[in-house]
């Protein structure tokens, strides 16, 4: 038969979502009913409430129960009316009434209750009173000072009510004790529990986090105590699938009597019905293990010295708590592997003979059983050795299906890194520290989860890989350590240039033990990397710092690894100088927090991109939003907006030439619907990183170490080919084909014409499922490679997902028909909601005087403008042509957001010299809208005006060579209607 060895689906392994529910059943209260005597004896070192508190710290179990005692049986009953309890627990002797009788009672009121009898000796349970019905008490054990035996009662309990829910829902294993004499199984129950979850905490993974550990924990196998064969072959049968193994008294009753070899009987039996099953037969006659060796069963003489170690060699050897011992079918040892990860490496190397001696005998499924991973274990049980043509064909369905399991389990989970166990193949989001992920790792982590928890999205785009890339943050631990070592905290409060910050970042030290652990994490990670911000405010909800800090790409395959360390490092301190640069300061002021209240996480991220000749980069970068500020045709807002470019993202974030959709209606796009159009606002420049021939040094300071290239550069290379379009001069024409002679044109339209990708559907989908998972309109940022190879699949890579502050449209603002004929400016394209009158200063390009290639000349003339009405305070109108804060000069004026930090409102003018599309997907634009900046298009030529003749009648406050500062009598008014997009400003 043959096998499949593909990844495992992701329903398979949604099992930790299960875990949640398991264990729903909680021992929360407890009654105690006891004399004070009792308790006297039992509390020499403690009462029975922190005994049981203590066991439950010492064992990393959470939510201890609470014990409420009562001395008589009458207050317990007065208890039990008014309060909800999981547990009695009673002593024998109470003042007013037998424990038996106490019992009747209390399952007159409630038969469902466990009541369980605690006795500190054998009297007190035998004989029975003759005369009265036993069937009030659950089950009796033995108190000899033991305060582990607490511990088991109450999970002994737990199990019994939660085993068939957690075995239906979860396959959880069970456990089958079989005693019948309450000395031996109230001193046996506390050692297989504490063993139990020992083992269990043993064998969790070390790269899983806590969370991870408490669920995981909840799959532990269930207890099951049976005092005769009866009691005990029914729970066999009853869990018959779920059996993890068996321990067996020799000598335990059989229809009302004892008999001697009644546990041999049950055992026998049971390993005829499952051969593989591990038993253990106990006697405290030593010449029962003849019996043992009959059956076959482990045997353990009760009278032994060893009695616990022989105990903890069972689960080890024979439950699978212990290493996974390879050995040939003689028995001889060849091999160890103490977690999934080196058994998937030993397996790859071991014998065929010892590959199929464990297939043969289960041991490969019982093993992982014990590790809680059950979905696995039961599917390797499912499969038999004799379906496989060869042992070759064993060994990769195991390795298949034990990678697919470690890689899943490390989806959604922020694994904390430690240089011995990091594995770079599996562990997807891994930190170093004990501080803050910083606000965009946070996203990221969020982002992961939502995945794991959604495999629906998977299961919709079968031909696709949807990840996030790899990722390593450094928490805000190791900033802070930075910070202080080398006494650079004066940067936050004082006024340096971006120069000098990044000149003492430079050159100050990085914290030793940071350095080794990237060091440890270069040794395994070889790709090219993106060392991105993560910092305390970033993302923040409605005040996300987009794009304020910086990013830096490294090649990270330099031969020598203490260049690429260099290399990291260099890049660290950029980021972290980036902390308090002029730009960031001005932002947290407008924010009103403190450039001292940051502290910087770093992302250190697989860079997203194939190998070109010399290059590396993504065919598709883009941005999502799922709030579209400028519906056109039939698009709704909510139904978002994207842009895409050729190349890594820095040309989306800019605001440089890209191609814009609604994921609704990918054929609607505007700027593309004549040929001139489509020559006018095709990309020309894209960036990829240099991963060959580059310098030493690199250049960080020139494009983060990127280059910006020229499509036409490029033609031959994947991407552009696949992308592109072609312009026929002669014809005046483009055809939908990269792969003829001509000039090229980035048209994307084997995307949105041909389908080759998905990506419309996608975006809609993942912008859904982003804006239900955040409560709030969102933007996604995300790259795309597309395989060459039909066989292999495209890959969609989620970098980050933020907050956008979206409208604001909490109240109404009505504009009359008279305010529309009054106003000096009028919009269709306006952002925001709301109503301003604190402007009375407008400050404007001067239209005659304005050229395209003066731009940069323009941003310098706003900003020392801009400083001297910040000083003053007076918010400000703020006029020009084309894309603000745009990094492409000939699309608008490049203004940084330090130039315009005392803008109240501003305008984008689009008419003939410039006519950039609206700016919606530049970090730029995110910030200004999240800060509640009015932003007005006026297309100049349409229904929208803006009254030059009027503004030019006003008198000028100051004026530079392209720029006219105007200042009103009394402040004008700005409304703006969200709801329709619509502006008017008027000066009464």
């Amino acid at each position: 038969m043959h096998q499949e060895y593909s990844q495992i689906p992701g329903e398979f392994y949604s099992h930790l979502k299960v875990f949640h529910e398991l264990m729903s059943i909680k021992v929360r209260e407890i009654l105690f009913v006891s004399s004070p005597y009792d308790v006297f004896i039992m509390g020499e070192d403690g009462s029975p409430a922190s005994r049981i508190i203590n066991e439950y710290s010492g064992l990393n179990l959470s939510l201890p129960p609470r014990v409420t005692r009562v001395s008589s049986a009458r207050e317990a009953l007065s208890h039990l009316n008014k309060k909800k309890f999981d547990m009695v627990l009673t002593m024998p002797h109470v003042d007013d009434m037998d424990a038996f009788s106490l019992g009747l009672e209390i399952k007159k009121l409630n038969p469902s209750l466990p009541v369980i009898l605690l006795s500190h000796s054998p009297i007190g349970i035998y004989p029975f009173p003759e005369s009265k019905d036993c069937k009030g008490i659950d089950k009796s054990f033995i108190w000899s000072g033991n305060s582990d035996l607490l511990l088991a009662l109450v999970k002994n309990v737990e199990d019994r009510l939660n085993v068939e829910y957690d075995t239906w829902k979860a396959m959880v294993r069970v456990l089958i004790l079989v005693e019948d004499s309450p000395i031996y199984y109230s001193s046996f129950l506390p050692l297989i529990y504490k063993e139990i979850v020992k083992q269990t905490q043993a064998v969790l993974e070390v790269g899983i986090n806590e969370e991870h550990r408490l669920l995981t924990m909840r799959a532990r196998p269930k207890i099951l105590l049976a005092e005769n064969y009866e009691e005990a072959m029914e729970l066999c049968q009853k869990f018959r699938s779920y059996l993890f193994g068996i321990i067996s008294d020799t000598r335990i009753p059989k229809n009302g009597r004892l008999v001697d070899d009644a546990g041999f009987v049950l055992l026998s039996q049971m390993r005829k019905e499952i051969p593989d099953i591990p038993l253990l037969l106990m006697s405290s006659k030593s010449s029962n293990k003849a019996k043992a060796d009959q059956i076959p069963a482990v045997f353990l003489d009760k009278n032994s010295p060893n009695l616990l170690a022989e105990l903890h060699d069972f689960f080890l050897n024979y439950l699978g708590f212990g290493d996974f011992v390879f050995r040939m079918p003689d028995g001889t040892e060849i091999d160890r592997a103490s977690d999934l990860r080196t058994l998937e490496a030993k397996v790859a190397q071991i014998p065929d003979e010892s590959i199929c001696y464990h297939a043969k005998r289960n041991h490969f499924s019982n093993w992982i059983m014990s590790r809680s991973e059950i979905p696995l274990a039961s599917k390797f049980r499912q499969v038999k050795a004799s379906d496989f043509a060869s042992a070759h064909e064993i060994r990769n369905y195991i390795i298949a299906n034990v990678h697919a399991l470690r890689k899943w389990r490390q989806k959604g989970v922020v694994a904390q890194f430690k240089s011995h166990n990091f594995d770079a193949d599996v562990m997807d989001f891994v930190k170093i520290g004990q501080g803050s992920l910083g606000g965009k790792a946070r996203s990221l982590a969020f982002m992961s989860a939502l995945l794991h928890q959604n495999p629906k999205i998977y299961e919709n785009y079968p031909e696709i890989n949807i990840e996030i890339p790899k990722t390593l943050v450094v928490s805000t631990d190791g900033f802070e350590y930075f910070i202080a070592q080398n006494d650079l905290k004066d940067f936050a409060t004082q006024s340096y240039t971006n120069e000098e910050v990044t000149t003492a970042f430079l050159q100050a030290e990085m914290p030793e033990w940071l350095v080794k652990q990237l060091e440890a994490y270069l040794a395994q990670v070889k790709y090219p990397l993106s060392v991105r911000s993560s910092s305390l405010l970033e993302d923040a909800q409605f005040q996300p710092y987009a794009g304020i800090y910086e990013t830096y790409m490294i090649p990270n395959n330099h031969s020598d690894l203490s260049k690429r360390l260099h290399h990291l490092i260099t890049a660290i301190k950029l980021v972290y100088a980036s902390t308090y640069y002029e730009d960031a300061k001005a932002f947290s002021r407008s924010t009103s927090n403190q450039p001292q209240e940051e502290a910087m996480a770093v992302i250190i991220q697989q860079l997203t991109g194939e190998e070109y000749g010399d290059y590396f980069y993504p065919a598709i970068s883009g941005v999502v939003q799922s709030h579209n500020f400028y519906p056109v045709s039939k698009m709704k807002p909510e139904e978002g907006i994207a842009h895409i470019a050729l190349g890594l993202g820095r040309t989306v974030v800019e605001g440089g030439r890209t191609v814009r959709f609604s994921p609704k209606y990918p054929s609607v796009m505007p700027q593309f619907s004549m040929v001139d159009d489509i020559l006018a606002n095709a990309q020309r420049f894209f960036y990829a990183l240099k991963i060959k021939n580059y310098p030493d040094e690199l250049n960080f300071l020139k494009y983060s170490n990127l280059e910006k290239r020229e499509v036409d550069d490029a033609e031959a290379e994947y991407p552009v080919k696949i992308l592109a379009s072609t312009y026929v001069p002669e014809e005046h024409r483009i055809r939908d084909t990269g792969y003829m002679p001509g000039p090229k044109i980035l048209t994307f339209s084997q995307i949105f014409k041909y389908n080759i990708f998905p990506l419309p559907q996608l975006l809609s989908d993942l912008i859904e499922l982003g804006r239900k998972g955040m409560g709030c309109p969102i933007e996604i940022e995300f790259s795309v490679n597309l395989s060459s190879d039909k066989k292999k699949k495209s890959d969609f890579f989620f970098l980050q997902m933020r907050p956008m502050v979206a409208g604001g449209e909490r109240f109404d603002v009505q504009i009359t028909r008279q305010e529309i004929e009054k106003a000096f400016c009028l919009s269709k394209q306006a952002l925001g909601n709301g109503k301003n009158e604190e402007m009375a200063d407008i400050v404007y390009v001067k239209p005659d005087d304005f050229q395209p290639k003066a731009t940069i000349k323009i941003a310098e003339e706003i900003d020392k403008l801009n400083a001297g009405l910040l000083k003053e305070k007076r918010p400000y109108l703020l006029v020009g042509p084309g894309r603000w804060g745009s990094a492409d000069r000939w699309l608008g004026i490049p203004v940084q957001w330090r130039n315009i930090s005392g803008v109240g409102a501003m305008i984008e003018l689009r008419n003939e010299k410039l006519k950039a599309d609206p700016s919606q997907g530049s970090h730029f634009f995110q910030n200004i809208t999240s800060l509640g900046i009015h932003y007005i298009t006026v297309t100049e030529g349409s229904d929208d005006y803006f009254d030059w003749e009027w503004v030019g009648s006003q008198p000028a406050i100051q004026e530079t060579t392209y720029l006219r500062h105007v200042r009103l009598n009394n402040p004008f008014t700005l409304k703006i209607d969200g709801k329709k997009s619509q502006c008017v400003m008027v000066y009464n």
